[in-house]
């Protein structure tokens, strides 16, 4: 009910997988003041953690976002036809060379991906040695577990059994739960199935902000000019709130 009331008028009546619901993210995601300054610490965070190496950097999953802006020559990809998007491609299958990318970078979109590990080994096929997969997700804490059951329409399921999930849709079918699965949970199998990928960081992060803005699907519960003095109050709390975060920044280096 709550989550119905809160729902954003530009995607309430879009299907998911609709390629226009993707294009009005974009557009609330730069609309919203307090939601925008979100993902411009996010890209920061992105920016910061590229590998020193020389090559391309690819982003997958696009469509609502706006990276380019933050990385010079940044590839921009998308699953759907999107507008201001460069290539169309499956993360499972890229288009790119054996040790050609010098990055792949993303921002909530591993958790939508069925099946990872093809995705995984076109991760370990494509990177050059030092190059870095670096995302944004999803992350399970006791607080995460809360809000993205309730408040959140995609599928959050941390005791899923292995990787995979029914493929339907390539938004609609999701399990937020996927990068902690895998990274985390399962991390010794991971490590075991793809030995050239190294875990260099799992860092979980901003515990109430993103729920504030209300994502790209419901209406920001604050106004933009508020987003400085909360961010400010929210570090001071971030040893206190330990066990509360919903994201996490993930890089992981190909040796």
């Amino acid at each position: 009910m709550l989550r119905r009331i809160l729902a954003h008028p530009l995607t309430r009546k879009l299907d998911l997988d609709d390629p226009g619901t993707t294009q009005a993210r974009r557009t609330i995601v730069l609309s919203k003041s307090f939601l925008k300054r979100i993902y411009l610490e996010w890209y920061e965070l992105i920016r910061r953690s590229l590998p020193d190496v020389a090559g391309p950097v690819l982003e997958i999953g696009s469509g609502p976002g706006f990276l380019s802006d933050a990385i010079p020559g940044l590839i921009t990809s998308e699953v759907l036809p999107c507008r201001n998007v460069q290539l169309l491609a499956d993360a499972r299958w890229l288009p790119f060379a054996s040790g050609s990318l010098r990055a792949i970078v993303m921002t909530n979109v591993m958790h939508h991906i069925p099946d990872c590990r093809p995705f995984l080994a076109e991760v370990s096929r494509c990177l050059k040695g030092g190059g870095s997969l670096v995302a944004v997700e999803p992350w399970v804490s006791g607080w995460s577990r809360f809000v993205y059951r309730r408040l959140h329409h995609e599928p959050f399921e941390p005791d899923q059994k292995g990787w995979r999930f029914p493929e339907a849709g390539p938004l609609s079918a999701a399990n937020g739960a996927l990068p902690w699965i895998v990274f985390h949970r399962d991390r010794q199998q991971f490590e075991a199935e793809f030995p050239q990928l190294v875990i260099r960081r799992l860092d979980p992060f901003l515990p109430f902000a993103y729920l504030l803005s209300g994502g790209v699907s419901l209406r920001s519960l604050v106004p933009g000019f508020l987003f400085a003095p909360w961010r400010s109050f929210e570090r001071a709390l971030e040893r206190r709130t330990h066990g509360c975060d919903m994201f996490v920044t993930i890089v992981v280096s190909r040796q």
